[in-house]
């Protein structure tokens, strides 16, 4: 789960890693009146949507007295934010954070992440921050100091030596340096995070390691653990299906293609759709609907897949285990007739009771296409879509 600036921030206030003194907004009103009390100028007043590269896109500005405060607010807040991450069509900006501004000496990267490969948790730092680390990594890779930790070892004095060596930091902050890595560790364990990442981490010129900028992951199948930090979740940020399927137990993405996809589980997500792009069609989506799936959790993924105005064909792939294939058929069955059902639905089947699943379906009365292979379904959601 991606969280805003703001938020990663007061996280990081609680594990005494340093930031600007700021306060989030969500009227010019209060932007201006945090500006006021922040102890002079200059103050940032930064867009806070759930994407990088916002200073790009003109959603980061200085403001050097209280009238320029209020000018960037007005701008800000409510413009439609593009950047390299949210694609053409942008984000709206609903709040804003206005910080401190600061005597910024140097800006490095700072970055901890998940390594599947090795599993591990890497620490990523570069002496060259405030810009795309994926630029710095092609230019100059030698750049990028990478040290893994042993999630059972924990960080010890050696990672932090090798980052501080490899940085080639000045003695007068490579101890403020080391406190914030191994508290910015703890944050990242208990907080069971996928990622954080601080760009720029700054020094400034009074010697002091501050968290210029900052962002947070949280692993999703953690968040059971972490109440408070679900209060963190705003679904303004996210694809309004995706949210309305989460309110089902529905695991629903959003994809570029024409042809909607129901599956259960997500290796057969992952098959259904290498089949369909072999067949010279695009997935739309995918609809996960679990294990345990009931005919009314059916109904509510494929209303929400219908919704989606991409979606020219359905292709529904399904193995009957836990999830039967007769009370698959019955939600599917009604769901059709309760969205009206106006373009083709390619289902294929198998696993538990599935000759009483296609009994239902072929004595449905609509025009659902039954697949009897995998082959077969590809090939007929393909010339459904041309």
């Amino acid at each position: 789960m991606k969280i805003h600036e703001y938020q990663a921030k007061e996280l990081f206030r609680q594990y005494d890693v340093p930031v600007p003194e700021g306060k989030a907004a969500v009227t010019v009103d209060e932007a201006v009146e945090i500006a006021g009390g922040l102890g002079g100028y200059p103050v940032v007043v930064k867009a806070q949507i759930h994407a990088g590269g916002r200073g790009k896109g003109g959603g980061v500005k200085l403001a050097k007295s209280q009238e320029e405060a209020r000018e960037h607010a007005e701008a800000i807040l409510g413009m439609n934010l593009v950047t390299p991450q949210t694609g053409p069509e942008g984000r709206l900006v609903q709040k804003l954070l206005v910080e401190a501004g600061q005597d910024i000496r140097e800006e490095l990267y700072l970055s901890l992440l998940v390594d599947r490969d090795s599993a591990r948790v890497v620490i990523m730092t570069c002496r060259e921050g405030g810009m795309d680390i994926e630029e710095v990594a092609e230019r100059s890779p030698e750049k990028i100091i990478k040290v893994a930790v042993d999630p059972l070892l924990g960080l010890q004095g050696y990672h932090l030596r090798e980052l501080i060596f490899g940085l080639d930091l000045p003695k007068e902050v490579q101890k403020s340096f080391a406190g914030l890595v191994r508290n910015l560790f703890t944050l990242f364990v208990e907080k069971d995070c996928s990622l954080v990442e601080i760009n720029p981490l700054i020094i400034t010129g009074g010697d002091e390691v501050l968290a210029l900028d900052a962002k947070v992951d949280i692993d999703s199948n953690a968040l059971f653990r972490h109440k408070d930090i679900l209060s963190y979740r705003d679904t303004d940020e996210e694809d309004p299906l995706e949210v309305e399927a989460s309110e089902f137990n529905l695991n629903y993405i959003n994809l570029d293609g024409n042809v909607g996809n129901i599956v259960n589980g997500a290796g057969l997500a992952m098959a259904t759709m290498d089949i369909i792009k072999n067949a010279g069609a695009e997935p739309a989506n995918f609809m996960d609907v679990g294990g345990g799936a009931t005919a009314e959790m059916v109904e509510n993924g494929l209303r929400i897949i219908l919704r989606d105005e991409k979606v020219k064909a359905v292709l529904i792939n399904i193995f009957g285990g836990i999830l039967r294939c007769d009370v698959f058929a019955e939600g599917v069955v009604q769901a059709a007739k309760s969205v009206g059902l106006n373009i083709p639905v390619v289902v294929r089947m198998e696993g538990t009771n599935v000759e009483e699943g296609r009994r239902i379906l072929a004595e449905s009365g609509l025009n659902l296409l039954t697949a009897v292979d995998l082959k077969d379904a590809a090939e007929k959601i393909a010339a459904a879509v041309k």
